[in-house]
């Protein structure tokens, strides 16, 4: 149990808007391994129940923790100056909006993804952000929470990119297991949403393979040239999700697995003389992507000039969204060539 009183007085304050399945089963527990750098004051959800709900699974390390519910609930958080931060994890279609509305508040905002619906909801979303009045000394931050972009596996191994010469070749394959058994799949806004399960599960892959290359993708190819494949099955009975590429000189491959009995990712480098090496990393991305924030607010409060950690960047988000977007299109052209959205 995190410590309380004094010892935790002068750490940060956020809230969590949201108490569905993302927040109660991935963002709760990841605040409470950081319990020692932030303070979760509030959780909200449209309901009473919900919220007290979501509440009580965080009481152990937030004590003081408080409900908030309906309108009146977002009112009270956006007014509550003790609270310098936001987590925005709701259904995709109201995200932004609510974004939008805490960042005019005033407050910081981890957003989490997908960054949009469309690049033309960015797009707008962007244009509303950046021309917020000047009533702020210095603009909130708006982060996206994509860990992918904070998985140690991806991180490791765009160091090695350069390592394997020129790229020649570039795979993804992800090979989904959205079933019945996946507590996402009666989930009613990925139905309702535009690009569905693909773009709310694809910007995760598609962020992978732009960190993993760092290099843009300008026409569903990328930048430098080099021409890759991406397969995306929402649902298979022999789940396999990886990133490979081959260069003239070597081979980077990512691989989603198990090594034992954590979920991770597999990470195979292999050079031109031939030899392999291996290294398993866990899943650690959620909890990197929120300490990152964290750290970014603090330093806002004393700096106002500090530079965001870019990998958060809504940018980055939004420039996910628009290489699944020109493959969408793209597909609905019959495989025509579609330029993607630069952002």
């Amino acid at each position: 149990m995190a410590g309380g009183g004094d010892d935790r007085a002068g750490l940060p304050r956020i809230a969590v808007v949201g108490a569905g399945i993302f927040a109660r089963t991935q963002y709760i527990p990841r605040l409470r391994e950081i319990a020692h750098l932030v303070v979760v004051k509030a959780i909200w959800s449209r309901t009473q129940e919900s919220a007290k709900a979501a509440a009580e699974l965080a009481r152990d390390f937030a004590p003081e923790i408080e409900c908030k519910w309906g309108d009146a609930g977002l009112e009270e958080i956006m007014g509550d100056s003790s609270i310098m931060g936001v987590a925005v994890v709701l259904a995709g279609q109201v995200q932004v909006e609510l974004s939008l509305k805490m960042l005019k508040a005033g407050k910081h905002v981890i957003q989490e993804k997908p960054a949009s619906e469309s690049t033309t909801e960015a797009e707008t979303a962007l244009s509303i952000y950046n021309s917020f009045p000047k009533q702020f000394a210095h603009k909130p931050i708006w982060a996206l929470a994509e860990n992918y972009r904070f998985e140690p596996a991806f991180v490791e191994s765009r160091k090695l990119i350069n390592d394997i010469g020129d790229m020649m070749h570039i795979q993804v394959i992800v090979e989904g297991s959205m079933n019945s058994s996946n507590p996402y799949f009666n989930s009613s806004w990925r139905r309702n949403f535009v690009g569905g399960f693909i773009l709310d599960m694809g910007v995760h892959f598609i962020a992978g393979l732009r960190m993993l290359v760092g290099s843009e993708i300008s026409t569903v190819q990328l930048e430098n040239g080099c021409a890759g494949v991406f397969v995306f099955a929402v649902n298979s009975r022999s789940p396999k999700i990886l990133w490979r590429v081959d260069g003239t000189k070597g081979t980077i491959q990512i691989e989603r697995g198990i090594d034992s009995g954590k979920h991770g990712y597999q990470v195979l480098f292999s050079s031109e003389n031939g030899q392999c090496q291996k290294t398993f990393y866990p899943f650690c991305g959620v909890n990197e992507e929120l300490k990152a924030f964290v750290h970014d607010i603090v330093e806002a409060s004393k700096d106002g000039d500090h530079k965001a950690e870019p990998r958060s960047s809504y940018v980055e988000g939004a420039r996910d969204v628009a290489v699944l977007e020109a493959m969408l299109e793209s597909s609905a052209k019959q495989g025509a060539p579609v330029q993607v959205k630069i952002f």
